[in-house]
Parts: structure tokens; C-alpha cells; sequence
């Protein structure tokens, strides 16, 4: 039986995200991240969630090889409570419809009684509401990636930052920033660039910032000036700077802020 994870043939289950638990490697290559925004059904039992997409992710996910790395983001401060990240993560393209393919396999072998089986995705979809949608990105290792160094179990924050690339061939100096601001900054835990792959805006560039609380977010900032002026110590320097590195953007953009669910990483 299909759920709605594996039920949407590839294209359809990002972010992040995210590769959160892609180990480093010396020339990293881009994977593809997919993101199904879901949305929680407020008459349920949060506590019951909890438990029955751990139970999914333990007999599943956590067995899926082609799945490389995974996520599930619940609303911090974002403009609707309700809303819950499902982020996969896969080598390749191919990848990504293979996997339902081994998820299929790793779910019968779960629930071999196909009633108990019925009854286990009957309740984990009345958790959600019907509405959901589906985004594809690729990572962005070429400007910097910080991967997550941590043995930590509690949740950490994550700070999605979505810009508007201005698609106009101009703009440089990302990878430079990073290597000498963001890479550099001790308050961020994990750092992830990704730009659309698939999906509803070919302009969306998106960061994924981990905290280990949400007050650092404000303190990584103050040590951003700080590197920044480091970096570029003369005024007209640091502008000339930043003047063209911002011309890659629109400077339009969007901010979210998520916890993630630490038993349910991968």
C-alpha cells in the first residue's frame, strides 16, 4: 500500500534541507533534496503523530539506503502553525523514484498483514489534512556547505532563508562571503545551500541555517558583523563588495523557522 510519502513517484516528497546528515566529503557533489510541505490536522493527537511517523521512520526511512538523508521541520515561527517539512534527500534524480520502489518492499515486510497494514497509513493520513505541496532543489556545494557536526538528541532550530535570484547572469562573491563569514561562524551548527530543481519558482534560492537555540540566531548575527568587518576592514572596500554580490539577488526574501524532530534524522 502506498502513503502519502511514496506515493508521489519521485518528484513529489525537499529542503533543508536539506542534506542535514550528509557526511563531508572532499569534493562534495550536488544531491537532490525533495520537500513535501504537509499540514497538520489540529483535532489529532500531536503526542500520536509523534509516535506513528517515528514507527514509519524506524521501519522505513531509517532502511531506505537510497534515501541519504531526512528531515521532518515543524513550525516555529512561520505564517501557518499547522505546517510540517517531510525533507528527503537522494544521491541522483533516479534516486528519488527507486526509493518508492525499496519503500514499498520495506513497508510490506513491516506490516505483512495488509488489514494491519491499511490500519497503520489509515491513521498516519488523519493526522494531515489533504493539502500538501511539493518542491525539488538541488544543493548548492560549490559557494560552501558547513555539515552537522553533533551527537545531540534535542531539537535544534532551523532558519530557512529564501531569496529571489535575479536570473540576470550578474552578481558574485557568495562563495567568498562564506568562506570567510558563514563558514567561520561558530553559532551556526550546520549550513546548506540549495536553489530550485523542480517546482512552482525557478528563482528560489534557499539557505538552511542550524541553531542550537533559537537566541543564537541573534548572536550569530553580531559575530556576522563582526567577521564581515575582518573580512573587508575598509568601509568603501566592504561595499563594493556586498553591492556586487548582492546583485545575484532580487532582494526580495522570505524567512522560516522550524524545529526538527532529532529521533526522526537521518
Amino acid at each position: 500500500m502506498k502513503t502519502k510519502k511514496n506515493s508521489l513517484l519521485g518528484m513529489l516528497i525537499f529542503t533543508f534541507l536539506l542534506s542535514m546528515g550528509i557526511r563531508a566529503q572532499e569534493d562534495p557533489k550536488p544531491v537532490f533534496i525533495t520537500i513535501t510541505t504537509m499540514y497538520r490536522n489540529l483535532d489529532a493527537d500531536r503526542t500520536d503523530w509523534r509516535k506513528t511517523e517515528q514507527e514509519y521512520f524506524d521501519k522505513v526511512v531509517s532502511k531506505n539506503d537510497l534515501i541519504i538523508g531526512s528531515e521532518i521541520l515543524t513550525h516555529y515561527y512561520t505564517a501557518n502553525s499547522s505546517e510540517i517539512l517531510m525533507v528527503s534527500v537522494y544521491k541522483t534524480w533516479e534516486d528519488i523514484e527507486k526509493s518508492n520502489d525499496v519503500s514499498d518492499e520495506l513497508i510490506k515486510k513491516a506490516w505483512p498483514d495488509e488489514k494491519a497494514r491499511k490500519a497503520f497509513f489509515d491513521k498516519e493520513r488523519s493526522y494531515y489534512i489533504t493539502k500538501h505541496s511539493d518542491e525539488i532543489y538541488t544543493s548548492v556545494p560549490s559557494v560552501g556547505e558547513k555539515q552537522l557536526k553533533t551527537d545531540s538528541k534535542e531539537p535544534m532550530i532551523v532558519y530557512i532563508r529564501r531569496s529571489q535570484l535575479s536570473m540576470n547572469g550578474q552578481g558574485k562573491g557568495m562563495k567568498e562571503f562564506n568562506e570567510k563569514v558563514t563558514l567561520k561562524n561558530p553559532y551556526i551548527k550546520a549550513y546548506y545551500p540549495y536553489r530550485h530543481s523542480w517546482g512552482s519558482d525557478s528563482r528560489d534560492f534557499m539557505e538552511a541555517f542550524l541553531f542550537d537555540s533559537f537566541s543564537d540566531i541573534e548572536k550569530s548575527s553580531e559575530k556576522d558583523d563582526e567577521l564581515i568587518k575582518a573580512a573587508w576592514p575598509k568601509e568603501a572596500e566592504r561595499k563594493a563588495f556586498f553591492d556586487e554580490m548582492n546583485k545575484a539577488f532580487t532582494g526580495l526574501h522570505g524567512d522560516y523557522i522550524y524545529h526538527n524532530e532529532p529521533t526522526m534524522s537521518k
